[in-house]
């Protein structure tokens, strides 16, 4: 059974792992082991008997604004419903912090517009945001597309409603 939870420090390698797996084909940038620890409360996992499927975090840049990044899937398991999942359960989370916006900077921006994302230029982003774009080595030739989600305009699935997964917790 599928369970969607917040992040322990337990689950920091298996997170690393899966940052470090994607950030070695050049589509997510790297977070480095330290980082993940420090910010672990940043993330959510999805996890099946025991084993992390998946994970993503949301970073906050100011009470309106935030990022969803880091948001991967052990490979071969696309199609799960797992990446699906760990979206709206940060979604949630922007929602229940009462943020106006997220966005997120992505090479699959088809998944992210499935949500309701849209594209924007990254201009209309605040500069504090592109942080992490300058230590990227892709920072002057980027292929990412930008893509922002105006919480406020988003249709909620109710509390009822039942997940792609079978179980989730909080």
């Amino acid at each position: 059974m599928l369970t969607i939870r917040k992040a322990e420090p337990r689950d920091v390698p298996a997170i690393h792992e899966l940052v470090h797996h994607y950030a070695a084909k050049q589509v997510m940038l790297p977070r480095p082991l330290q980082e993940i620890y420090e910010d672990v409360w940043e993330f959510t996992v999805a996890e099946e008997n025991g084993r992390v499927l998946g994970c993503g975090a949301i970073k906050l840049y100011s009470a309106e604004l935030a990022e969803i990044r880091s948001l991967s899937v052990l490979p071969g398991l696309p199609g799960r419903g797992v990446g699906t999942a760990l979206l709206e359960s940060l979604l949630d989370e922007a929602k229940a912090l009462q943020l106006k916006t997220v966005f997120a900077l992505t090479l699959v921006p088809g998944f992210f517009a499935k949500a309701g994302f849209r594209e924007v230029a990254r201009e209309a982003l605040p500069m504090k945001v592109w942080r992490d774009c300058l230590q990227c080595e892709k920072f002057l030739s980027c292929d990412e597309k930008t893509l922002v989600l105006d919480l406020a305009c988003r249709s909620w699935r109710s509390a009822d409603s039942p997940r792609e997964v079978a179980q989730v917790s909080a």
